[in-house]
C-alpha cells in the first residue's frame, strides 16, 4: 500500500473511570475511522491514565498511606495483556477497520508499565511495548519494560514502531528501531512542550520515517472531585495542552500541532518518500560507519524468577 491516511487522536483521560474511558476510547477510534484513518495512534497512557499533578505520598526516605491508597486507586485502571480490556480494545479497531496505536497502563503481577498496544484490523494484538525507562516521578508507579518488547510489527501498510515520550530522547532506542526499518514511527506521549515538535521533526529526518506522535489534552475537570493535581482545583485548569503532529521523512509538518483542544489531526503519508528520503540518508545503511559503530541489543526477556534448563 503506496499511501496511507494516519491520524493522532489528542484526548484525555476521564481519570479513574475505566468504563467512561473505554466508552470515549471507542468513541474516538470509530470517528478517526470515519475521517477514512487507515492508522490511528492515540496518547500515551490513554487508557488508565496519566495523573498530572499526583506525588503518591513520596518523599525522600518515605511513603505515605494515602499515597499507597492513591495507588491502589491508580492500580485499578489497569490492564492486563492479553486479558478482557485488551480484547475489547482490538475489537474497536476491528470494528473501525484501522491499524491501532494505544497508550496503556499495564498490570503484571504486582508492576505496572507504561505499554503501548499494536493492533491490527482484524482486532489481532500485532505488538506491544512498555516504555524502558520512565521519567522521573514516572518511576515510583511504572516499572521498567526490557528489550523483549521492541515491537516493529511489519504490516500491510508498512513497518509500524515506536517509541513512548521520553524514550524518543534515547538514542539507541531511535538506532533500534531504525534497525528495524520502521517506517510509521509512533510516539504517545504526555509532553506539551514547545520543543516536542522539533524532536519528532529531528527524529523524521534522522530515520527518513513518518512520525506520528499523539499527545492528551487533559483539564482538571476530566478527573474526579477528589483529584487534586499541584495545578489547581478549578475544573477548566489545563493539564496536559496537547501538541499532537504528524511529520514527513524529510522534516516537513504534515499536521501541526494544535493547542487547548481535543481534536483528530490526519494525513496522507506517501511511502514512496522514505525510499525519496533515504537516498541521501540512511542511517543503518549506507549512511552508517559500522567499522566504528555498532550496537547490540538485548532483547532477551528480563525474568528474575526461572526454571534452570
Amino acid at each position: 500500500m503506496d499511501k496511507v491516511i494516519g491520524a493522532v487522536v489528542q484526548a484525555g483521560t476521564p481519570l479513574f473511570d475505566k468504563a467512561k474511558t473505554f466508552e470515549k476510547l471507542g468513541d474516538l477510534i470509530s470517528d478517526a475511522g470515519r475521517q477514512r484513518a487507515q492508522l490511528v495512534v492515540l496518547p500515551e497512557a490513554f487508557v488508565g491514565g496519566y495523573p498530572k499533578g499526583l506525588d503518591f505520598g513520596v518523599r525522600l526516605g518515605s511513603r505515605s498511606n494515602e499515597g499507597r491508597d492513591m495507588f491502589q486507586r491508580y492500580a485499578e485502571q489497569a490492564i492486563t495483556v492479553p486479558g478482557p480490556d485488551a480484547d475489547a480494545i482490538g475489537e474497536m479497531a476491528a470494528a473501525a477497520g484501522v491499524y491501532l496505536v494505544v497508550g496503556v497502563v499495564e498490570r503484571e503481577g504486582g508492576t505496572l508499565y507504561c505499554t503501548s498496544l499494536y493492533y491490527a484490523p482484524s482486532g489481532a494484538l500485532i505488538g506491544k511495548h512498555r516504555k524502558l525507562m520512565p521519567t522521573a516521578l514516572e518511576r515510583v508507579v511504572w516499572g521498567f519494560g526490557d528489550g523483549s518488547t521492541l515491537a516493529a510489527p511489519k504490516t500491510e501498510i508498512g513497518t509500524l514502531g515506536g517509541a513512548i515520550c521520553w524514550e524518543n530522547y534515547m538514542p539507541q532506542l531511535r538506532l533500534a528501531m531504525y534497525g528495524k526499518g520502521v517506517e510509521f514511527y509512533c510516539a504517545p506521549t504526555v509532553d506539551d512542550r514547545d520543543v516536542w515538535l522539533p524532536t519528532m521533526q529531528t527524529i523524521a529526518l534522522e530515520g527518513r520515517c513518518f512520525v506520528l506522535s499523539a499527545c492528551q489534552y487533559m483539564e482538571r475537570g476530566y478527573g474526579p472531585a477528589d483529584y487534586h493535581p499541584v495545578q489547581g482545583d478549578a475544573p477548566d485548569t489545563v493539564l496536559i495542552r496537547g501538541g499532537s503532529c504528524i511529520i514527513s521523512p524529510m522534516g516537513d509538518v504534515l499536521a501541526p500541532p494544535v493547542f487547548g483542544k481535543e481534536v483528530t489531526l490526519l494525513a496522507e503519508l506517501d511511502r514512496s518518500a522514505i525510499v525519496r528520503g533515504k537516498y541521501d540518508l540512511d542511517v543503518v545503511g549506507h549512511y552508517a560507519r559500522p567499522d566504528i559503530f555498532t550496537l547490540t541489543v538485548n532483547e532477551a526477556p528480563q525474568n528474575v524468577v526461572g526454571a534452570k534448563a
